[in-house]
């Protein structure tokens, strides 16, 4: 479905001094910088994935997003979409994809949703009846038709980010890159959103590459993670296994009927708060069972529970910016 192969993306910046001597200089002689925005990324995706492409401010995520989509032209290396080059075959390509980006909408600010929708209906040349086959899938997932008769300028984020959903794929594309879409929205937006994603996966097969900073997204969605930082490939597979590759340890909380908290040679005693202790163990090492059964041996035990590595434990150990 998509093949990305030694994808590259560089900018040269202008450098100058400061002040208007800094800006006669320039004039003179030109100094200036290159910066690698992506570096040498590959991968593959296959039709009907959801994959959480992910990393810090200044990644190259939306650098990367916007060469997948047609945006941006490489510097260097390939996208190919269903075996079309995107650079070379654009125009054909750019058919069987949509686009959300959640800092910049594609809806018309003085029309009503419904008019913008129609407009998009003619730049596609969507036939009248797959139009209304697909707004009629899109109320049932979106309850969007009563926004029809709506001016965008007077819809709330939460509405726009539903018409610019409902836009992405009014031309039934295979392939929907979503670049952040939920910043700023509520809990009840970002709900519609998840399910959106979820039903038009499971219902038109749509592959999904969603960029995100919203770790709940990631959890309820995806399988598969990419994670970039500087531009460059850190991580790229399945969800669970990189947890336990990079987070292999669970977390067992135990309380106690009173403050006195036993030590334990197969695991760590993270904290000790009143009666409460948190214990820290590897999971290829022990079980939480042989931990709880040998800790009641010598202390009586209130209650218990385990905690597995979150996906933030997991994005910081990614980004560098974990201490164990």
């Amino acid at each position: 479905m998509i093949d990305v192969n030694g994808l590259c993306k560089d900018y040269t910046v202008k450098r100058k001094g400061a002040g208007l001597s800094g800006a006669l200089k320039g004039l003179v002689s030109k100094n200036t910088n290159v910066i690698h925005a992506v570096r040498d990324l590959s991968f593959h995706i296959d039709e009907g994935e959801i994959v959480g492409f992910i990393g810090p401010n200044g990644a190259g995520k939306s650098t990367t997003i916007k060469m997948m989509s047609g945006i941006l032209t490489p510097t260097s290396g390939s996208v190919l979409i269903n075996g079309e080059d995107i650079t070379k075959h654009r125009k054909d390509v750019v058919k069987n994809i949509g686009v959300v980006f959640g800092q910049r909408s594609q809806l018309n600010w003085d029309l009503r949703l419904g008019e913008t929708f129609e407009l998009l209906k003619h730049i596609y040349r969507i036939d009248p009846n797959d139009y209304d086959k697909t707004m009629s899938v899109m109320d049932d997932i979106l309850g969007i038709k009563e926004l029809l008769d709506k001016p965008v300028r007077q819809m709330s984020l939460g509405q726009r980010v539903k018409g610019d959903l409902v836009a992405s794929m009014l031309h039934s594309p295979k392939v929907l890159f979503l670049d952040e879409p939920t910043i700023g929205l509520d809990v009840s937006a970002k709900y519609s959103l998840r399910k959106f994603i979820k039903e038009i996966n499971n219902v038109k097969k749509t592959t999904v590459i969603l960029t995100t900073h919203d770790l709940g997204d990631i959890q309820e969605l995806c399988e598969r993670l990419i994670i970039i930082n500087h531009g460059v490939m850190m991580e790229d597979g399945n969800l669970k296994e990189i947890t336990d590759r990079i987070a292999p340890y669970k977390t067992l909380v135990v309380e106690y009927y009173d403050e006195d908290a036993p030590e334990h040679e197969k695991c760590e005693m993270i904290s000790h708060e009143g009666n409460v202790a948190r214990y820290r163990f590897a999971k290829s090492d022990v079980t939480a069972a042989d931990i709880i059964a040998s800790l009641s041996s010598r202390k009586a035990i209130k209650d218990v529970s385990i905690e597995e590595a979150g996906i933030d434990d997991i994005i910081k150990i990614a980004y560098g910016g974990y201490q164990k």
